[in-house]
C-alpha cells in the first residue's frame, strides 16, 4: 500500500492543503476560459520497446535525474515588489523618450515597470502552455520508445514551467496578459499541422530556442531573486528540450523533396518573425492608455529593444544551420532579421 497521503484526506500534511488552496486562486486581472481548436494528428503504437536511439535514451536518463518541484523547490516566501526596478529602466523600450518623460512626471513609470513585466512574463506562461501541448503530441507520433519516454518527460517539465509562471504571476504581480497574437499565431500552426517534424521544428528549435535566449538575457539583467532562481531552473529544462528537437530531427532535411523543403523553410522564416515581434509590448501601451502607434515605432527603433530581439536568436541560427535548414532561402530571410551573425555560434544544445 502506498504511504503517500491522500491530498484530499484531512489527516494530510498541511503543505497538500496550502498549495491546492494558492493554486485555487485565479489571478485578479487577467485571461480566462477556455478556446477549443481542432486538430487532426496521426498516433502510432511503438511496439519495439528496446532502445534503437542511444541518444535520446541518455538524454531521458538525465531528465529524470533532473527533475526538480515547483512547489517545494523555490523561495515563495520572497518579497517581491510589482513596481519595483528588477530590470535596469534603460532596456525599457520607451526610455529617453517624450513618453518617459511625461510618465515620469506623472509617476507612472513604477507602473509601467510592473506591466512590462508582466506582459513578458505571462507570455512565458502561454508559450509553456503551448510546448505543453505540443509535446503531448509528440508523444503521439515519435516513432521510437526513447523518443516517446524522453517526449513525456518533457510534458512534465512543461507542466511544471507552467505551474511556476502562473504562480509566480497570480502571487507576485496579481496581473496576466493575454498571449500575444504573434506568438498565438505560431501556436495554433505548429499545433494544427500533421506533420511530425513540424511539431519539434516549431517547438523545440523556434520556440525553445527563442526562450533560452530570452531567459539568459534575463537571468543576466535581473535583480530579482525569485525570477532569477525561477529562470535559472527552467533554463537547465529547456536546453535539454532544444537538444531532443536537434537530436531528432537530425539527417531529417537532408534529401527531402525540394517541395517540401521550401515548407520548412517558409515556417522558420515566419516563426522567426512572428517570435521577434511578439515582444514589441503593443498590449501594453493600449492597456495604459499610451499611443499605441507611436510607441511601436519607438521600440522598433529602441537600440535596447534591437539588441533584446536579436539576443532571441542566438540559439536558433546555429541550429537551423545544424540541421541544414540554413539554405541561401533561410540565409537570406535571417539577413533580412539581421540575425545572420550568429550562424557561427555554438548551437548549445
Amino acid at each position: 500500500m502506498s504511504n503517500v497521503p491522500n491530498p484530499s484526506d484531512s489527516r494530510a500534511p498541511t503543505a497538500y492543503a496550502r498549495i491546492a488552496q494558492d493554486s485555487a486562486k485565479p489571478a485578479k486581472e487577467g485571461p480566462h476560459g477556455i478556446e477549443r481548436i481542432d486538430v487532426a494528428f496521426p498516433m502510432s503504437y511503438t511496439w519495439d520497446y528496446a532502445t534503437s536511439r542511444l541518444d535520446l535514451r541518455v538524454l531521458y536518463e538525465k531528465s529524470k535525474d533532473l527533475m526538480w518541484n515547483g512547489s517545494t523547490d523555490l523561495p515563495w516566501d520572497t518579497n517581491v515588489d510589482p513596481e519595483g526596478p528588477y530590470f535596469p529602466d534603460t532596456m525599457s523600450p520607451l526610455y529617453g523618450t517624450h513618453i518617459w518623460a511625461k510618465l515620469e512626471r506623472d509617476k507612472g513609470i513604477p507602473n509601467l515597470r510592473r506591466h512590462m513585466a508582466s506582459y513578458m512574463i505571462s507570455n512565458f506562461l502561454h508559450g509553456e502552455q503551448g510546448a505543453l501541448l505540443a509535446t503531448s503530441q509528440i508523444v503521439n507520433c515519435a516513432p521510437t520508445s526513447e523518443a516517446k519516454f524522453y517526449a513525456a518527460a518533457q510534458v512534465f517539465d512543461e507542466a511544471r514551467h507552467v505551474e511556476v509562471y502562473d504562480r509566480y504571476l497570480r502571487e507576485k504581480y496579481e496581473l496576466v496578459y493575454p498571449i500575444s497574437p504573434y506568438l498565438k499565431q505560431l501556436l495554433d500552426t505548429l499545433l494544427t499541422d500533421s506533420r511530425w517534424d513540424f511539431k519539434y521544428l516549431g517547438m523545440q528549435i523556434l520556440v525553445e530556442g527563442v526562450a533560452l535566449g530570452a531567459f539568459g538575457f534575463i537571468h543576466q539583467m535581473t535583480n530579482e531573486p525569485l525570477i532569477k532562481q525561477i529562470t535559472h531552473m527552467i533554463m537547465q529544462d529547456e536546453s535539454r528540450h532544444v537538444a531532443f528537437g536537434v537530436l531528432a530531427l537530425k539527417d531529417t532535411y537532408q534529401d527531402m523533396p525540394a517541395n517540401e523543403l521550401r515548407d520548412r523553410e517558409d515556417f522558420v522564416i515566419e516563426g522567426s518573425r512572428l517570435l521577434r515581434d511578439r515582444f514589441l509590448g503593443q498590449e501594453v501601451y493600449e492597456r495604459l492608455g499610451l499611443p499605441q502607434k507611436e510607441c511601436e515605432e519607438l521600440s522598433e527603433r529602441s537600440e535596447a529593444m534591437q539588441f533584446f530581439r536579436k539576443l532571441l536568436f542566438t540559439k536558433i541560427v546555429p541550429n537551423v544551420k545544424r540541421l541544414g535548414l540554413l539554405t541561401p532561402y533561410v540565409r537570406r530571410g535571417f539577413e533580412e532579421l539581421g540575425v545572420i551573425e550568429y550562424e557561427s555560434w555554438d548551437p548549445s544544445a
